[in-house]
């Protein structure tokens, strides 16, 4: 994983659905200060529920304008990319 990229594994806290949105902020937080162009965050396969979730939490309004777009990974369905583009002096 290079300098530009940051990756956040929610298996630790799948089930503690009160750590789940506060690590998505934190993984925010940091990457706009690092100005990182790609979180990865992997859900796992499971159920779907915590991807479920993570998707929600991507979707909400003030969420959705701090990112460019969302790819989910083809070859492993248990992970997202969120990509960033950040503007000069922002």
């Amino acid at each position: 994983m290079s300098r530009r990229e940051l990756s956040l594994d929610l298996h630790p806290i799948y089930n503690r659905s009160d750590r789940i949105d506060a690590a998505l902020r934190e993984a925010f937080e940091e990457a706009e200060a690092r100005k990182i162009k790609r979180l990865e965050i992997i859900c796992g396969k499971g159920s779907g529920a915590l991807k479920k979730r993570v998707l929600r939490f991507l979707d909400r309004k003030d969420v959705r304008s701090k990112y460019h777009r969302i790819e989910k990974d083809s070859d492993n369905w248990g992970r997202l990319f969120v990509h960033f583009r950040w503007k000069r002096g922002q």
